[in-house]
């Protein structure tokens, strides 16, 4: 995979399932260990057309915890065979995770507030299936990559903020944009490659998650290249020390040398450092089921 990816998608979530699937983790999964897939669910609607989920649950050891995928390049979110998908999610589904790959309604169609709009719908709908899909509610995570990455702190920033409703546990981003503003400068040509970008800039806090940080936020986990022109490492950071002033916990790794898109060894060390990140404070967590007891 080239270090410097097409930056007309800011990420090719494609191009990355492809592959981590096979060059880390190995060829096709046996069946025997093919996850179960519960494909296009539906979690909502807008302009007559269905917002769908593809829900991955591994085929063993399952643990009761779900991991929302934000399907995401450059806010734009692409749909590939769920089947296709499943090598990319091994390693969490080995660690007996439930994990969504989540679609929104994409750019240039629809702008970023509609877009967190849709991901904050397709985690009630999470919430809601908890039960059925054997999650514990309490024990619901997210990650994503750049424009996903920017959605899964979307909702690490945001979802905790009420005293009911679903919430987010467990954060990892990946190279995300964390503030929108220096993108939306006058001239700024991130502006005509990214039509997301082009909604009112007085909403720009409001959708920055670098302004929404709050002590209630989930643990967070960063993962970026030191050497991304795209979404420069300030991204993260910036972030990281404002977790840091609200004491949330935060994580940092830096891949060496990386732009926006790592190697076959900075993937690895991604995915090492979420699989662990998510141990932490997901697995390692008393669930709420027993905290009631």
């Amino acid at each position: 995979m080239p270090r410097e990816l097409d930056s007309r998608a800011g990420f090719h979530v494609a191009v990355l399932f492809a592959f981590v699937g096979q060059s880390i983790w190995g060829m096709a999964l046996a069946q025997d260990q093919m996850p179960s897939i519960r494909k296009d669910v539906v979690y909502g609607h807008k302009d007559g057309m269905a917002l769908t989920m593809d829900v991955f649950e591994p085929p063993s050891d399952r643990k009761g915890i779900g991991l929302m995928f934000m399907v995401s390049g450059g806010w734009v979110s692409t749909w590939m065979p769920p089947a296709q998908m499943s090598n990319f999610f091994k390693p969490l589904l080995d660690e007996g995770y439930t994990v969504i790959a989540v679609r929104h309604g994409s750019s240039p169609k629809y702008v970023i507030p509609e877009i967190v709009e849709d991901v904050r719908k397709a985690l009630s709908h999470v919430n809601k299936e908890a039960k059925d899909w054997k999650i514990d509610a309490s024990k619901i995570g997210v990650f994503g990559f750049s424009a996903g990455g920017h959605l899964s702190l979307m909702l690490g920033t945001t979802a905790n903020d009420k005293k009911r409703g679903p919430r987010i546990a467990a954060v990892a981003a990946v190279f995300p944009p964390t503030d929108l503003a220096p993108y939306k400068t006058p001239g700024n040509p991130r502006m005509e490659q990214f039509p997301a970008l082009k909604f009112d800039s007085k909403l720009n806090d409001e959708f920055s998650p670098l302004r929404q940080v709050s002590k209630v936020d989930a643990p967070t986990l960063l993962v970026h290249g030191d050497k991304d022109e795209l979404v420069p490492i300030s991204h993260s950071e910036n972030i990281k020390e404002a977790f840091s002033k609200e004491q949330v916990p935060c994580e940092l790794v830096v891949i060496k040398g990386a732009a926006h898109g790592f190697d076959a060894e900075g993937n690895q060390v991604m995915f090492e450092a979420m699989r662990d990140w998510f141990k932490k404070h997901l697995d390692d967590r008393q669930s709420s089921t027993d905290s009631d007891e």
